[in-house]
């Protein structure tokens, strides 16, 4: 379908897919449900994947939007994106059996924010109001806590003290926005303290520096993820920004034909919470629609591995 007339080519990101975090996280479900039989419930969804939720349903899971829907003593598991002191406490009122399956890097975030309050600081979270991850963190927080993700909301933020502030980020960010984020609060705010971008989880960069080194050499990208996902949509966000039409697609039946013609390369990587079975379906599609077998980029090695909670080993 290409326009000389041969077949395109696929060029696979690596890293991609599954991060340590999310892995841990469906194991958790996974090894729950082993020990507990079904159902077991989990608080939203566990990670913001279609496809892995499908499976996990499948197995016995049950996901809620609130705690008040799992009978009391219900084995009840907390997504990976953390959840607020308050939720932590319903869960102890009601009985419920509660294993925490919130990413240690997020854990790590509710920790620096907790630890800059008690240094009498306002604090400011840098992230996407709304998202699962940044509720949990504002919620572990008593005070205030402002949420904004751009440059222009830097320049509007009005605080009490702008001699006692600090930052944290949600981790499946853009490293490219929260940079400027995090320079636009040190230009506005100079005695403001915060851990620059090392917030950003290991998987969010690695996952970004593969495409954008992939992108000079391809003319379409898609991104392997589901719409609710943070660091998927921030993938398919930088190839927009490089010109390269970009498609966020978390079912083969979305990827068209019409997407291929004229194209001589098709980048594909995978957001940290989209399996690697999902992204050999995208490939499959890919080569019903005329393109020509993948070939794997090289890339940085991930050997990150958490362990699993106590009460699972």
């Amino acid at each position: 379908m290409a326009a000389s007339g041969t077949s395109p080519e696929a060029l696979l990101a690596n890293p991609r897919g599954f991060c340590a975090g999310v892995d841990r996280a469906i194991q958790i479900v996974e090894r729950a449900l082993e020990i507990h039989g079904s159902p077991v419930y989990v608080l939203h969804e566990i990670v913001h994947n279609k496809h892995v939720l499908e499976g996990l349903r499948a197995k016995g899971t049950i996901f809620v939007k609130s705690l008040d829907d799992v009978p009391k003593g219900g084995v009840t598991v907390f997504s990976a994106h953390g959840v607020s002191d308050a939720v932590v406490d319903h869960a102890k009122d009601r009985g419920l059996n509660v294993i925490d399956a919130t990413c240690p890097l997020v854990t790590k975030v509710h920790r620096q924010a907790i630890r800059y309050e008690s240094q009498g600081r306002e604090v400011i979270l840098v992230g996407h109001p709304g998202h699962p991850e940044v509720e949990g963190t504002r919620g572990r927080i008593e005070g205030e806590v402002y949420v904004l993700s751009t440059p222009e909301e830097v320049e509007a933020l009005e605080v009490q003290n702008p001699g006692q502030l600090a930052y944290v980020t949600q981790t499946t960010l853009s490293v490219d926005d929260t940079r400027d984020v995090i320079a636009a609060l040190k230009v506005r705010f100079p005695l403001i303290q915060g851990p620059d971008t090392k917030d950003i989880c290991y998987a969010t960069q690695n996952r970004q520096t593969a495409v954008k080194e992939m992108l000079p050499g391809v003319d379409l990208l898609l991104v392997v993820g589901s719409q609710n996902s943070s660091n998927s949509n921030r993938l398919a966000e930088l190839g927009e920004r490089a010109g390269v039409p970009s498609y966020l697609v978390d079912h083969p039946d979305q990827v068209l034909g019409e997407w291929i013609q004229g194209k001589k390369r098709v980048g594909v990587t995978a957001g940290a919470s989209a399996p690697e079975d999902l992204v050999q379906m995208i490939l499959t599609r890919l080569q019903e629609l005329g393109v020509g077998t993948a070939t794997e980029a090289d890339g940085e090695r991930e050997t990150v591995v958490f362990q699993m909670p106590p009460e699972l080993l």
